[in-house]
């Protein structure tokens, strides 16, 4: 019995292993970029506004990038914003070096990278991204690799087009949450905006103090000069209180003559300078209008506790207000 020989006339070319892994590990790459721009684009599309744009890109760097510092300043809209999970002496450093920096001229170079202390700061002009303004990203005592700087190059792409909507957003946003009268941002963004704030507070360990601060004898001046004096009384109150806080800072009317301020990074005997400061500003204020009669402004402070809730903190910051009224004019009072 013949056995039947079998023959291929098309034998299989061939395979170049090496070719073969490399090819693999580009797919491998890609899949893993795919699979980081889903999440990127799924985390900045919960975001509206700047800060939580901003801490949903952190987040999402974060693993990937180490970083102490991220923040933003787009100077045509008058917006700033920083997040820093630092603490103790480096926070200080850390923001400082921060605040300098975007203060250069925005047409230095697309992107700049230089050792201030112990920290490396990179920063990008997002104009190349055909976005605006400037960010920042300060990484302690190593300097951000070029594999790093790649993925944050193309993040920021992805980032430019949601940033200028959140930009857009806040502009619009801005037109329909200001107090009429002072130009002041008003209750309803100062309840939005507590609850990001404590909750960042909470998750990072960082200070943030509260002001209730109440116009002293405003009903009498209402009362003995008029309607109008007393709206221009509050429009200079204002501008008063807005040219003594910080940017990062909310400050709102909430009421008649009562404001509220959110001082973010702040411990409470920051805050108690900063209200002694309000307190002699206002003292020294002289208005034709108001003849004889003397303004005064009450503060009552309190610092955010550990896991304290909303209603809590602000329950405490109206009581120290009730103590500093009930002082005398133009008192602090901190809890």
């Amino acid at each position: 019995m013949m056995l039947a020989t079998m023959t291929y006339d098309n034998p299989s070319p061939e395979i170049n292993l090496n070719s073969l892994v490399v090819e693999l590990e580009h797919y491998r790459r890609q899949s893993e970029w795919l699979g980081l721009v889903n999440d990127l684009h799924a985390r900045l599309s919960g975001a509206v506004d700047l800060p939580t744009m901003l801490e949903a890109f952190s987040v999402w760097l974060t693993p990937l990038v180490d970083h102490e510092l991220m923040a933003y300043e787009n100077q045509e809209r008058n917006r700033v914003h920083m997040l820093c999970s630092c603490h103790g002496p480096d926070r200080r450093q850390i923001i400082e070096i921060a605040q300098k920096s975007l203060k250069l001229q925005t047409d230095v170079a697309d992107s700049y990278c230089g050792l201030h202390g112990n920290f490396h700061l990179h920063r990008w002009n997002l104009d190349k991204f055909k976005a605006s303004g400037i960010m920042l990203v300060l990484k302690k005592d190593k300097k951000i690799s070029q594999y790093e700087e790649g993925l944050l190059n193309k993040g920021l792409e992805i980032l430019s087009e949601p940033l200028q909507r959140a930009l857009e957003y806040e502009d619009l946003y801005e037109q329909a949450s200001h107090d009429t009268l002072t130009g002041l941002l008003n209750r309803r963004v100062f309840e939005e905006r507590i609850t990001s704030i404590m909750a960042q507070s909470h998750r990072h360990g960082h200070p943030v103090t509260l002001a209730c601060l109440d116009l002293d004898k405003f009903k009498e001046i209402n009362d003995t000069h008029g309607h109008a004096v007393g709206d221009m009384v509050l429009q200079k109150m204002a501008r008063i209180m807005e040219s003594m806080v910080r940017s990062c800072d909310i400050l709102a009317r909430v009421g008649g003559d009562e404001f509220v301020i959110i001082l973010p990074e702040t411990e409470l005997t920051d805050a108690q300078t900063l209200a002694n400061r309000l307190c002699r500003a206002i003292d020294q204020f002289e208005l034709p209008a108001l003849g004889s009669s003397k303004l005064g402004i009450s503060i009552g402070l309190a610092e955010l506790e550990p896991g304290q809730t909303q209603e809590k903190w602000l329950q405490r910051a109206d009581e120290a207000l009730y103590q500093a009224k009930a002082a005398g004019r133009s008192q602090v009072h901190c809890l």
